[in-house]
């Protein structure tokens, strides 16, 4: 048993940051490939960024440079580091890892 837990959202004004963290519990963090995806409202959900168990990153066109993902397996967390964000980023945030279903999300908020 375990889950994930996805926080770190919030309203942010444009060029400004988010730390967003995924707990996973009962499951390590080290594992084939771990993502972030995020939905907007009315919008199908996309694939933000993915992390390899060999270090290999992944990241949407539209995020590459602002965008970094990174894992502490000894924390079992997934971390999304967001910076330089812009007002397409709102959207809900979601946390993927293969031995779980999509977990509730954190809301981000890019406004002014």
């Amino acid at each position: 048993q375990g889950q994930l837990v996805e926080t770190g959202g919030g309203l942010v004004q444009p060029g400004g940051s988010l730390r967003l963290s995924c707990l996973v519990s009962g499951r390590s963090v080290s594992v084939y490939r771990v993502g972030w995806a995020r939905q907007a409202p009315e919008k199908a959900r996309e694939l933000v960024a993915s992390l390899t168990a060999d270090g290999s990153t992944t990241y949407l066109d539209s995020v590459k440079g602002r965008f970094a993902i990174s894992r502490d397996n000894a924390k079992n967390a997934i971390y999304l580091q967001m910076n330089s964000l812009k007002p397409d980023d709102t959207a809900v945030y979601y946390c993927h890892h293969p031995d779980f279903p999509w977990g509730q999300g954190t809301q981000v908020t890019v406004s002014s």
